[in-house]
Order: structure tokens, then sequence, then C-alpha cells
């Protein structure tokens, strides 16, 4: 099969004809005809997860996918060939990812029905950074009537975070600096868009309302960044969520400011959720770029570099 792999963390991502795995008891194997793109798939081939996790080389790159199961092994009973499917197919111990051409998974995995009507582009689109803003809004209890910002709103988990924010009453304000992504945004459901390049983003946000933020949801910026923002932010009473790993949630806590260094857990349950509301017309996500699996390569590099907006996804 075709797959992009790296024979070793470091080494630049190609392209590999690899064995087709083998589903064993417990496994389906999965023919995957697109997958999502997402920054943690360049970090993983650089090698963050060296010495961290069980893995083998070649290691194919990719975590999110959709295709058709192929096959099925013994004592699997919730999917059956040629059903569609969508989620994580990343299994390292086995060098397996979802940038190839067929990939293995269980009824444990986030793995679930595609959303009804929906293109295999669409739904490789989805699970990572949806996942992660779905749980990430939950995390940090946003709710009605609240003001919440989002930095870094038009990234993949970005877009889905202000819809998810606003679905639940929030006035959201999002950051862009296009005016296309600026109008974007609104038509995502954001109250407000403040041009984070204009200049320090809390004087920004205090110059239109100075009672500042309730909520923020910070997808981009390092601790510093974050710093900057924590003039804007209610005190006390204030949430900033970080998916970055950054926050000193101790020294929020003495400023009067709930800290959460979230990490997302993707489950086959909330892959069920999404799916329901992609289907109700309540979830949008934007694909901003499409490559082909051969060009999988040029398509990190793009995404390392900032250019991406909404989500990128490789045709298999």
């Amino acid at each position: 099969m075709r797959a992009i792999a790296v024979a070793e963390f470091g080494a630049p991502p190609e392209l590999m004809d690899l064995p087709v795995p083998e589903p064993g008891p417990g496994e389906f194997l999965v023919h995957l005809r697109a997958a999502g793109v997402n920054p943690f798939d360049w970090k993983v081939a650089e090698g963050i997860l060296g010495g961290v996790v069980q893995h083998g080389f070649p290691l194919i790159l990719g975590n999110d996918g959709a295709g058709t199961v192929h096959s099925v092994g013994e004592g699997v009973t919730g999917f059956h060939p040629g059903q569609k499917v969508y989620g994580q197919f990343m299994r390292l111990p086995l060098g397996l990812g979802s940038y190839s051409e067929y990939a293995l998974a269980t009824a444990e995995d986030a793995v679930a029905p595609m959303p009804e009507g929906m293109l295999f582009t669409g739904a490789a689109a989805v699970p990572t950074a949806t996942m992660a803003a779905f749980g990430l809004v939950e995390a940090a209890k946003v709710d009605a009537g609240q003001c919440v910002l989002v930095v870094g709103a038009t990234g993949g988990v970005g877009q889905s975070a202000v819809q998810f924010a606003a679905d639940r009453g929030a006035r959201v304000i999002a950051t862009a600096a296009d005016p296309r992504d600026q109008a974007w945004m609104r038509r995502l459901g954001a109250e407000d868009v403040v041009d984070h390049t204009a200049g320090p983003l809390a004087e920004l946000l205090l110059e239109g309302r100075p009672e500042g933020v309730h909520t923020v949801l910070d997808l981009v910026d390092d601790a510093a960044g974050v710093a900057r923002i924590l003039p804007a932010v209610h005190r006390p009473g204030g949430t900033v969520a970080s998916t970055q790993g950054v926050l000193d949630v101790a020294d929020l806590a003495r400023r009067g400011i709930t800290g959460i260094n979230f990490r997302s857990r993707g489950s086959a349950a909330l892959l069920r959720t999404l799916a329901d509301l992609l289907a109700a017309d309540r979830l949008h996500v934007h694909i901003d770029h499409e490559a082909d699996l051969a060009d999988a390569p040029s398509a990190l590099e793009r995404l390392r570099a900032g250019r991406a907006r909404g989500k990128t996804v490789l045709l298999i």
C-alpha cells in the first residue's frame, strides 16, 4: 500500500510502499479515502514522542482519516465491510497512521460511523481538531451570556471552538487579520472579530469593551503571549484555557483567574455526537487546502509555516 512515513525521527516524510496490515482478533481494516492533517503530525515526524511511547519504523504519519471498512477480525460485531467510518487511526507501536491506503482500528478506538451524507474529505477534517474544540469549550464551562475570546480562531480547532461557544449562547470574539477571515468568523457565529496584528490584543479588547472578557480560549500563544492578554480578563472569576500547556495555574489562581492546560481525549462517543451536530447543520468544518497523498510533505510544510486557514486534507 502507498503511505507517507518516516524511516526515523527527524527524517523527511516520504512516499513508501508498505505491507497492508492484517486485522487480528478485535480489529478491523479500513480502506482510507482521505486523511486530515494536524500540527501534531509534523511534530511526530520530528520526534516529539521519541522515548515517550513505544513506536515502530517506518512510522506512517497521520491520525485523522475517513474511509470504508474493508475486513473485520474475529470478534468484531460493531463494524462491517462496506461501512463508512471516520476517526483517529494512529497506532504508534505498529508504526501505523492515516497517511496511508489502509489502517487498523478496534471498537475501543475513537472511530465511529461517518456523518450521514458527508464526503470522505469533510469527515477526515473533523476528528482531532473538532473533538479538541468541543472538549475545550466544555472544560472552560462556556455558558450563555459569557463573553469568550478565541485566540487562533481561524485554525482547525479555532473554527469549531467559535461555533461551539456561540451555540451555547456565549458572545464570541474571534481573532483574525484578513478581512475574508473576519467575515468567515462572523458567519460561524462570532459577534465581533479583532485584528490581533493591529496592536496589543488586551488594549484592543478593552477599547471596545472596558469590562473585558469572561473566558479566553487560547490555541496558539506561549506563556508570554497569554500574559499579555490577562489585563483584559475578568477577575475574580475569569477563565483562561490553553491547548499549548503553557499556563501557570497556581499563579493565575492567585490573580483570581481559573487556568486550564487542556489536553484533548477523543472517543467514539464524541465522534457520534459530532456526527449528529454535523447532520443537524449546527457545525461546519472549513477545508482550506486539499492535496494528493504523495504531496503530504509539502502540505505539512504549508501547515507548519502558518499558511493554513481551516483544515488541510489529503486525498487517498
